[in-house]
């Protein structure tokens, strides 16, 4: 356990000015390339780099590879009201709140809570907002009100005068779809597709897996040729990810939690794959190793609530060393899902992977280039150790394309 503590001390002692770097704003891509898969790749494989095309990814990966994409899809979250007045309030919906479950509120055809965060809230003094839509050649009033304006602003009550339509049909006509806010524009029309990978399905994300947004059916046939397999999971990926780290250690910074939802068959799938498993996408990453510690939890209380599962900021630091396998671990999800008669798993992760995690299920990474002093540089960090600093270095001297429109990395360390 002292070895645990100490671990934990670490970590949480991390100065996340070790993590800066100086990012000029003409490396920051505002627009995606023409074509998807035209994107440049930076190879990195035990201290080598190569300076390749995205759409030759295929031929750099070990033999029999299994990618794991995530298939969130980001909704038109941002919802701009105006009052009598003229003064605009924009809500910027973040979690379903009641009905909890993302799929359940889209669902809904009358009324839903949704948790927010609202623009210009000086001026939105408790009044019911409206906004007339127009859908299928109907006007449909779409309301908002503050459920308890003294104590949560946060929580905003949508309801619309039309039971045919339903929340997810609602939000796609009236709002707008939330592009980073470092790109320092509207969203355009060109955004609505090329901020959305492919292969996105699930509604529910405020921001794009955006390693996701370089492959195209070309390069998903290049990999089925090659011999490789693709899977899925789900993670909804909040506004939290554009949040900085303010405080001078990361010890008072507080993840933001985000919901992942897996089948029967991935953790299957997982379990049963002899290669390497590549994720794509830090989400896919943090959606991964969150399963491990959510096997740990379910190991050591067989009677876990299935309803209610949570991995916390810190657990993996908190936790005795070689715990399970890593296939164990996700064999007791399985059994939990026997024992529950269900064929899927949801839950929430506030899991902060930095430097002094050790990797329980991700073996390589395809991800893009990330913000300074951010939560996702310290996971790309806690893979790469200090190689990312010279990885970025190499990258801002040779034309790379930062952010979430910009160019992507493979990583892979035997």
């Amino acid at each position: 356990m002292e070895n645990t503590n100490k671990l934990l001390k670490q970590v949480t002692g991390i100065s996340i000015n070790d993590y800066a770097y100086e990012l000029p704003d003409a490396k920051i891509a505002k627009y995606p390339v023409a074509e998807r898969d035209q994107s440049k790749l930076l190879v990195w494989k035990n201290g080598q780099i190569q300076d390749v095309l995205f759409r030759n990814l295929p031929e750099y990966l070990p033999d029999n590879s299994l990618l794991i994409f995530n298939n969130t899809k980001v909704i038109r979250a941002r919802l701009h009201f105006q009052k009598e007045t003229g003064a605009k309030i924009e809500l910027f919906c973040l979690d379903p709140f009641e009905p909890a479950d993302y799929q359940i509120s889209f669902q809904t055809t009358k009324s839903c809570i949704w948790k927010c965060m609202i623009g210009n809230q000086k001026k939105w003094k408790g009044e019911r907002l409206i906004k007339i839509i127009r859908i299928d050649e109907i006007n449909i009033e779409l309301c908002a009100e503050q459920i308890d304006p003294e104590k949560n602003k946060s929580l905003i009550r949508f309801s619309w005068n039309n039971p045919d339509f339903e929340f997810s049909r609602i939000i796609e006509h009236a709002g707008s779809l939330p592009i980073p806010p470092y790109l320092n524009r509207e969203t355009e029309q060109s955004d609505l597709e090329r901020y959305q990978t492919v292969y996105s399905k699930i509604k529910g994300s405020v921001a794009a897996p955006t390693a996701g947004l370089h492959f195209t059916e070309k390069v998903f046939d290049h990999l089925k040729d090659d011999g490789h397999e693709l899977a899925e999971l789900t993670l909804h990926v909040g506004a939290g990810t554009f949040q900085p780290v303010k405080s001078e250690t990361i010890s008072e910074h507080e993840m933001h939690a985000e919901h992942l939802y897996i089948s029967r068959d991935f953790l299957n799938r997982l379990i049963q794959h002899s290669g390497k498993k590549i994720a794509v996408g830090t989400t896919s990453v943090r959606t991964l190793e969150s399963l491990y510690w959510l096997g740990v939890q379910t190991f050591n209380n067989p009677e876990i609530d299935i309803e209610n599962l949570k991995v916390s900021q810190w657990e993996a630091y908190r936790k005795e060393e070689n715990l399970l396998p890593f296939s164990d671990a996700l064999q007791n999800l399985v059994s939990l899902l026997d024992r529950h008669q269900t064929e899927y798993l949801s839950a929430s992760t506030q899991i902060i992977i930095a430097p002094g995690y050790r990797f329980r299920i991700v073996d390589g990474l395809i991800t893009n280039f990330h913000q300074p002093q951010s939560t996702l540089i310290l996971l790309i960090s806690a893979y790469l150790g200090g190689e990312w600093r010279t990885i970025y270095n190499h990258a801002l001297e040779n034309g790379y394309r930062f952010l979430s429109y910009g160019d992507s990395n493979l990583y892979l360390r035997e």
